[in-house]
């Protein structure tokens, strides 16, 4: 059996390191802190079969010890690393592969032999080491980081860091508690990446690169309370898995990843509303939808150059106007990018993080009085989910009543309920899998593309508005021909889509909703 390694890892900027070490958080220890110099090499198969099966296998030098050490991915979701641990001291620099406590750990592995491994890349690490006991039963190592991971060519990347391991007891409060004191004094980052992940990157070459959401599982066994946990850990960790290409700017598309887990994380929250505590949604839904709002500028300026302004260039290449326009919406996206980095960079923002993970692993909305509402979270989520895609249903359907007469502004409400449905059904879609479910998600987005344009136009009139606001003044006359020629082109292309538009959302709005059926067949055996 494993040991299971209960962490939580924090960058600290290189010049904040002795202050780190200073803290008064960190004095009241168990024993004297001790100095560790540690020296290790990572290795895998010539075709990288550990980490594609989420594994990492070193050999750490430790003074006169020589110790392998075998760790599992970490757990999906943000916050603390939760992951397998098979550590044996050995009596050579090369792992030994027949000394693991569970041979059936690697049988995703596939037959390897010891002579199947290379070394991939080194770490060397000087490290601090202290223990606290913030409360009986609970013992925190604190291991304070500095030093390299080194790849063959000697390519290297600096670490400093703060892992904060929970040894003795599995509530994980305490780790929050001590990260949130540190971030008080020190500003940390939360590091999602572990030092192997980040090594293997380095020794490939790989930036930082833009995630799509993996497929969701929910247990058909599960309760209320452990989908809306693996829900919650399921969008926080898709907004991390894209937090390091959005840092670079370099990529549109993590932005929008990052975005779109913002959104996803905000619907999710308001489908369990019910079951969360008030002062606890007023407390992270307010500021988990700053956040979204802060990454919307530079991702409209975005889909602006990337999307809407390009047809009209092809059509009318060199137009003084639209050359005047896009010189100015760079900019503005400029602008946009510089408050997205400014966001991340802001303390608030590991505030927030490491508030939404403590609340998630620590079940937080347990914390209210027992009723019949609360007890709800301890019943199945089958008998739930239907109820909860229902009420996502009829707000779509009673916002879209009189389709055809509807004004744009009521057609881009109806457009937000219509996503709120479309993510409803992404979390709950493993319980139906079903022809009906994938009848109702292929007309969902039919439908949600063609209404994509009007929020073309919106964005459209939206930026035009903002520039006119920020810049109007020091542009040139001619943007503003420009930026009529594409408010003009994608109002004539809403306007052409507009019967296809009506005949979409009433096929849609008549469809029997697939929980629906689900349920009904149920009822038939």
């Amino acid at each position: 059996m494993s040991a299971l390694e209960i962490e939580l890892k924090l960058a600290v900027a290189p010049s904040e390191m002795d202050r780190l070490r200073g803290l008064a958080c960190l004095a009241d220890t168990i024993a004297k802190p001790k100095v560790k110099s540690l020296d290790s090499i990572y290795f895998d198969t010539d075709d990288r079969r550990f980490l594609a099966n989420g594994l990492s296998l070193r050999v750490r030098r430790m003074g006169r010890k020589l110790v392998q050490t075998l760790k599992s991915a970490p757990q999906p979701g943000a916050g603390a690393l939760v992951r397998g641990e098979w550590e044996v001291e050995i009596s050579h620099p090369r792992p030994d592969l027949s000394l693991l406590p569970e041979a059936t750990v690697l049988q995703a592995v596939g037959t390897i032999t010891n002579d199947d491994l290379v070394p991939v890349f080194e770490t060397r690490i000087r490290r601090q080491v202290r223990h606290l006991s913030p409360r009986p039963g609970i013992t925190i190592e604190v291991a304070l980081d500095q030093g390299e991971i080194v790849a063959p060519g000697g390519v290297s990347l600096a670490v400093h860091e703060a892992e904060l391991e929970l040894t003795e007891g599995t509530d994980t409060a305490a780790l929050y508690d001590l990260a949130r004191a540190i971030h008080a004094e020190v500003p940390v980052r939360l590091e999602m990446l572990t030092k192997s992940a980040r090594g293997y990157a380095l020794s490939s070459g790989a930036s930082p690169v833009s995630v799509k959401a993996a497929k969701l599982s929910l247990d058909p066994e599960a309760t209320v309370e452990e989908a809306l946990s693996t829900i919650v850990r399921h969008c926080l960790g898709h907004m991390m898995a894209n937090e390091p290409v959005t840092r670079l700017g370099q990529d549109p598309e993590g932005v929008h990843q990052m975005r779109v887990a913002l959104r996803r994380l905000r619907s999710a929250l308001q489908i369990f509303r019910p079951f969360i505590p008030s002062d606890q949604m007023d407390s992270l839904g307010p500021r988990v939808k700053a956040l979204a709002d802060a990454l919307g500028p530079a991702r409209e300026w975005d889909v602006f150059l990337g999307e809407l302004l390009p047809p009209l260039v092809k059509a009318l290449p060199g137009h003084d106007g639209l050359v005047a326009l896009e010189r100015a919406a760079r900019a503005a996206r400029d602008g946009g990018y510089a408050l997205v980095h400014a966001t991340l960079a802001d303390p608030a923002h590991t505030a927030l993080l490491l508030d939404l993970a403590a609340w998630v692993d620590g079940r937080q909305w347990r914390n209210q009085p027992v009723s019949e509402q609360s007890t709800l979270l301890l019943s199945p989520v089958t008998e739930m989910a239907g109820a909860l895609l229902g009420k996502r249903h009829r707000q779509a359907r009673k916002r879209g009543r009189g389709f055809a007469k509807l004004a744009a502004a009521p057609r881009h409400e109806l457009r937000i309920s219509l996503k709120k449905l479309r993510y409803a059904a992404d979390f709950f879609r493993s319980l139906y899998e079903s022809k009906a479910l994938r009848r109702f998600l292929e007309e969902l987005a039919t439908l949600q593309d063609h209404l994509g344009h009007l929020q073309d136009v919106a964005t459209v009139d939206k930026l035009v508005a903002d520039l006119e606001r920020s810049a109007g003044a020091s542009l040139p006359s001619e943007w503003r021909l420009g930026a009529g020629l594409v408010a003009g082109w994608h109002a004539r292309g809403l306007f052409d889509l507009e019967d296809q538009i009506v005949t979409d959302w009433h096929r849609f709005a008549d469809a029997k909703p697939f929980w629906q059926e689900a349920d009904e067949v149920a009822e038939d055996r």
